[in-house]
């Protein structure tokens, strides 16, 4: 059953390659860390842009839950019961948000390095190489749950997300 269409899926790799170039140029002193980092904040407002037009499974209504269903399905991932879900489950809603966030938040204090408000400065390049590491968690703790959760429901979710396509199977969301 295809789940993810081809624009997700090409905005999802193409933030992969922009934030693993920008993090493997992030000592260089020439422009390639800002030309990277600036791919990836427009690859993010494309996506924020999909989350509202894009197909069922991209929307952000479809796969954003409120506290309490996330808080529930967290105790049922825990006790080893929590349902397989078509597109995201609740936990991998909020780490698409939080992993959205945390890329626009790193491209907005990497173009505040360099206006003249900031220039010179050290504390936002510590917040800058902060949200950097925060981000670095953030990605570790999402293929975590990927491994975790393809595990979990017997499926490979890295093939998924290449190819858009799973299994319909038994599924309780």
């Amino acid at each position: 059953m295809a789940i993810w269409d081809l624009p997700l899926r090409l905005l999802h790799w193409s933030l992969v390659l922009c934030v693993a170039a920008a993090w493997l140029t992030r000592s260089d002193t020439g422009p390639q860390h800002q030309y990277w980092g600036y791919g990836a904040a427009a690859v993010v407002a494309c996506r924020f842009l999909w989350g509202y037009a894009g197909n069922y499974y991209a929307r952000f209504s479809q796969f954003v839950r409120n506290a309490s269903d996330t808080l529930h399905y967290l105790r049922l991932v825990l006790r080893g019961a929590a349902p397989r879900y078509l597109g995201h489950n609740p936990l991998g809603g909020w780490m698409v948000l939080a992993l959205l966030l945390c890329v626009t938040l790193l491209g907005i204090s990497g173009w505040a390095l360099n206006t003249d408000l900031l220039w010179g400065y050290a504390w936002p390049v510590r917040v800058h190489q902060a949200l950097g590491w925060t981000l670095l968690g953030l990605i570790a703790l999402h293929l975590g749950g990927v491994l975790f959760t393809s595990w979990q429901h017997r499926e490979n979710l890295l093939a998924a997300m290449l190819s858009g396509r799973k299994d319909e199977g038994d599924h309780s969301a």
